[in-house]
Parts: structure tokens; sequence; C-alpha cells
């Protein structure tokens, strides 16, 4: 695209348009509780995720589709950092695009101002539906349904928001979705923490980039992402020596995905280092079992300071069949 914006002193340019159209349907959102910003999509293309989807903490998130133009997203974060709402960053970025007959974009910021455009060239069916904090967009749908299927699987949900957005697009879906079938997914939540960098705060961040039913497999990403992330807070407890809630946390992990023996092994592990030898056992068992090398592991923690340096308690933990 020859068109460019200046803006706080810099000329800034958008990218030309590829020659197909890169994806299909897509939402955009802020949870009104949390302050969290969202944005996910599903495509018949491979890696959606990489071109579509934009977000930052506390600024706002954008959906950039039909004929792609990536620097939708980080431009508009851009002007949304700068002090624009999504309305205002959108029209300005819409202003210096010769293509925007072909676009469609979704953008929502950090108060919950949502603003769309969907090009008069965007290839039916097409849809789009702003509602209170986010925005839906849809093109090459097989039904124009998919818009308020999204809409109503997002609104009646209580759970957090990557769950809703992954309930709209599984809602888009069971419309019939992509008319030219499904092959890529991705989601994407970041904190309401303007403080975060930009590369930071990311709750959520999962691509599915070539499966033949990537919602699904989205969807075991987002339930391994959530037991990850308990992990991770449990990993926080112990460096403050919070002990129980770290036992808690890694036993919530564990419950998620209990045939992953990593888990396992660092909620085993966590209960010996507390103490808790008795019942750390079993699990230290169940995780040998699952991966005999966690025995090899076991040995080498107290030099790290992760197990007690007690020749007794090693004696124990290795001692399970």
């Amino acid at each position: 695209m020859a068109s460019a914006l200046l803006f706080c002193g810099q000329v800034i340019a958008a990218e030309s348009p590829p020659l197909r159209p890169v994806n299909t349907y897509s939402i955009v959102a802020r949870d009104a509780q949390t302050g969290e910003l969202g944005v996910a999509v599903q495509s018949h293309w491979f890696s959606v995720g990489s071109s579509v989807l934009w977000a930052e903490p506390g600024v706002g998130a954008v959906a950039t589709q039909s004929f792609t133009d990536p620097s939708y997203g980080p431009l508009g974060l851009q002007l949304m950092r700068a002090g624009k709402d999504a309305s205002q960053a959108l029209r300005a970025l819409l202003a210096i695009d010769e293509h925007a007959n072909v676009r469609q974009v979704g953008m929502v910021d950090a108060n919950g101002v949502v603003a769309n455009h969907t090009g008069d060239m965007s290839i039916d069916e097409h849809c789009e539906i702003a509602s209170d904090n986010f925005t839906v967009q849809a093109n090459l749908m097989w039904k124009a349904t998919v818009c308020d299927a999204m809409v109503a699987a997002y609104s009646s949900s209580n759970g957090d928001l990557a769950e809703r957005l992954m309930l709209a697009l599984e809602a888009a879906q069971g419309e019939g979705g992509d008319i030219r079938g499904s092959q890529s997914a991705a989601l994407l939540v970041v904190s309401n923490d303007r403080s975060l960098p930009a590369w930071g705060g990311r709750v959520f961040d999962l691509r599915v980039e070539d499966d033949a039913e990537p919602l699904i497999e989205l969807r075991r990403l987002l339930m391994m992402n959530r037991a990850y992330n308990l992990m991770n807070e449990g990993d926080e407890h112990m460096t403050v020596g919070a002990v129980e809630a770290a036992v808690e946390a890694y036993g919530a992990a564990e419950a998620l995905v209990p045939d992953s023996h990593e888990m396992i092994f660092w909620h085993a592990a966590t209960l010996a280092g507390a103490g808790q030898v008795d019942e750390s056992l079993p699990l230290f068992g169940k995780a040998f079992a699952m991966w005999p090398p966690w025995r090899e592991l076991v040995t080498r923690l107290p030099a790290s300071g992760l197990l007690p340096d007690d020749p007794e308690l090693m004696r124990k933990i290795l001692a399970v069949n």
C-alpha cells in the first residue's frame, strides 16, 4: 500500500494485501470484570494466528482479516496506546488504506470501546456485530448466521474471557463455519496491566497451526494452559515459602491434566520438600512408572535446593515401585 499516516511525528504505512483471503471468523473482547483483553480466530488457512491476532496488556486487542493487512494490528495498538479509542484508531487506519474495501477488522480498547469494519468487497457470506465490550466478524462463511451464534455463545457464558472466546469459536463452527472447512485456530488473552511490556502479560497465547479439527485441539491446549498457569502459580508460592498454597496449586494442575507425569512429579517433590513424605510417595511412584527418568532427576534436586539433602528421604523416594 502506497498510502501512509503521519502520527506523533512518525510516518506509518500499511502493507499490500495478499492475493487470497487469509481467515474467516474472529472475536475481540474485553472482560468488564477483570479488564483482560482477548481475541480468537478460526480459519481454513495455515497459521491464521500469526497474522490475525494482536493484543497488548492494558491497551487493546485487534483482529485483522479477510484480505489481511497485518499492520492493522501493531498500528492499531500504537494508536490506542497513544490515547485514541478503538473507533478512532480504526478510522485512522481505514482512511489511509487503498484496499479498505477488502478488509475486515475488529478492535477493542482498554475502556471497552469496540469498532469493526467489513469492506463491501468482502466475500459472502460475511457479517459483523458490535456489542458491549466485544465485536465479532466473519467472512467466507457457509451461513451469515455465524455472527449471531457467536454473540449468543459469548454473551450467555459465565466463564472467564478465554472460555467465552472459545465458546464463540465453537458456536460459529456449529453454524457451519468456513465454507472451505477448518485448518487453524488461535486464542490470545492479555492482562489489564498496562505497565507490563507488550510481549508480557499473556494469560493465554495458543495456536493450532494445521489440524483437521483445530478447535478440538485448541480446546485441549486451553485446558493444558490452565494447568500450567496453576503450576506457575505454585512456583511463585514456593519462592516465598508458601508451601501449603503451592501444594494446592500443583494439586489443582494435576487434577486438570491427570496424565501429565511432569505435574505429578512436581506435586510429589513439593510435598516431600514440605515434610509430607508419606503423601508424596504414591505420587513419586506414579510419576516414575509413567516416565522412569524422573528417578535420575530426583537425585539431582538436593543440589538445587529443591529437595532436602537427606539420604534417608532419598532412599524412601527411590525405593518406591
